[in-house]
């Protein structure tokens, strides 16, 4: 007869099958990823500047993106598509010319319009082949006060209206 503390007669320890059990199990469900988000840089911009729509945590196995003006994917409010295995972009029809696309799902505007404040998508497909979309907003300021003038002189002048009357 074997010792209390011996291996049964398999020769197998039953702690190892629940390591092993543990281990296939890690393997087997693959880690939550990171939510996709949508960031604008600088969040509030002034006409002439260039935006950038940056995203974040884009999954690695993405092949296909699109970007779309507003809170839509109709095929005639997409901006530009952009294949990832083949590094190629398509101009949708509703591009302006003033944007570009990276291979890491961000859009860059230049040269920045009140016409461009707003919301857009990006629509990209998922590991389980499921189509998901993110928004993010662009803030686009004119850089006038509500008087019209740029908001620097707006500051001059009530600063010096404030020495005067400190004098």
């Amino acid at each position: 007869m074997e010792p209390p503390s011996g291996p049964p007669r398999g020769g197998r320890i039953p702690w190892k099958d629940l390591l092993l059990a543990v281990s296939l199990l890690t393997l087997w469900n693959p880690p939550t990823t990171a939510q996709v988000t949508v960031e604008s840089v600088p969040p509030s911009a002034t006409e002439g500047k260039d935006v950038l729509l940056q995203i974040h945590n884009l999954p690695g196995y993405t092949g296909r993106f699109n970007w779309f003006k507003g809170a839509t994917t109709e095929e005639n409010h997409r901006i530009v598509s952009y294949i990832l295995d083949t590094k190629k972009t398509i101009s949708g029809p509703a591009q302006s010319g003033r944007e570009t696309v990276y291979p890491n799902g961000s859009l860059l505007f230049r040269n920045i319009t009140l016409k461009d404040t707003g919301y857009y998508t990006l629509q990209f497909i998922n590991r389980n082949f499921e189509v998901v979309q993110e928004t993010g907003q662009v803030r686009i300021f004119n850089g006038r006060s509500s008087t019209g003038l740029p908001v620097g002189s707006t500051i001059g002048i009530a600063i010096g209206v404030l020495v005067g009357l400190a004098l």
